[in-house]
């Protein structure tokens, strides 16, 4: 999903793997099966592979087990064939995170709540993305200044990567389309290699102070004709000004 200004190509990262899965997917066989064939998982010196969902132990949690046996539990339903996908596309990233909820499961236990850290990462792996843009059109998005960043510097869209990463973002945008979705985006250097960055800077305190902006997808050239007139941003229930 990453996408280049007026034609967001969003889902290009992701289209050949899921071909191939697709392709690999034999009748009454398990989506891990297909997974397995189609889009080997290597993140560093970890080999991951897809099981069926009946695999994850009773009362082990979902990141532990993944943790310690490097093994992705995954149902056949189109949310996990998601974050199959962008396991196969960001693999070191999903891996940081998925030590990092390890960690924090071996730290604290699993209570009634997740903690802090560990809502920040369960919310970057389904909902994040992030933009390597010019400077003029980040600080207008940071301060939700959404007539500047849609409409006075539209054309600075052109300059600007956007990645979608959460897979329960894609599942959004694929199945229930709407103008309201929204994204939590994290501002990656112009240049940098964007997920090595992301490993090197989404430490426990940096998540605590959460992604830089929402950011509605809808607004973002490209996504529909109706956002070329700049009333299309006038709607305030979705693009809602900045808590002061």
């Amino acid at each position: 999903m990453a996408g280049d200004g007026g034609s967001p190509h969003w889902f290009d990262p992701y289209v050949d793997a899921a071909r191939r899965t697709a392709a690999a997917r034999a009748p009454g066989h398990p989506l891990a099966a297909a997974l397995n064939a189609a889009v080997p998982v290597r993140a560093g010196a970890r080999a991951m592979r897809f099981v069926p969902q009946a695999d994850l132990p009773e009362g082990e949690a979902y990141e532990a087990f993944i943790d310690r046996t490097d093994q992705v539990p995954t149902r056949d339903h189109p949310h996990d064939l998601l974050n199959a996908l962008v396991w196969s596309r960001f693999p070191a990233l999903k891996s940081h995170l998925n030590r990092s909820q390890a960690g924090e499961i071996a730290r604290l236990g699993i209570g009634p709540r997740r903690g802090p850290v560990r809502d920040a990462l369960t919310l970057f792996d389904e909902n994040a993305a992030w933009l390597q843009a010019p400077a003029a059109l980040v600080d207008a998005l940071r301060q939700h200044d959404w007539h500047t960043a849609f409409v006075v510097l539209r054309a600075a869209w052109h300059e600007a990567r956007l990645t979608l990463f959460g897979h329960a973002l894609m599942e959004k945008l694929l199945l229930s389309p709407h103008k309201s979705i929204t994204a939590h985006v994290w501002v990656v250097p112009e240049g940098a290699e964007a997920e090595s960055h992301l490993v090197e800077v989404l430490t426990p305190e940096r998540l605590a102070r959460k992604a830089d902006f929402p950011l509605p997808l809808a607004g973002v050239p490209g996504w529909c004709a109706a956002n070329e007139s700049a009333d299309f941003y006038a709607d305030t229930s979705v693009f809602r000004p900045k808590r002061r």
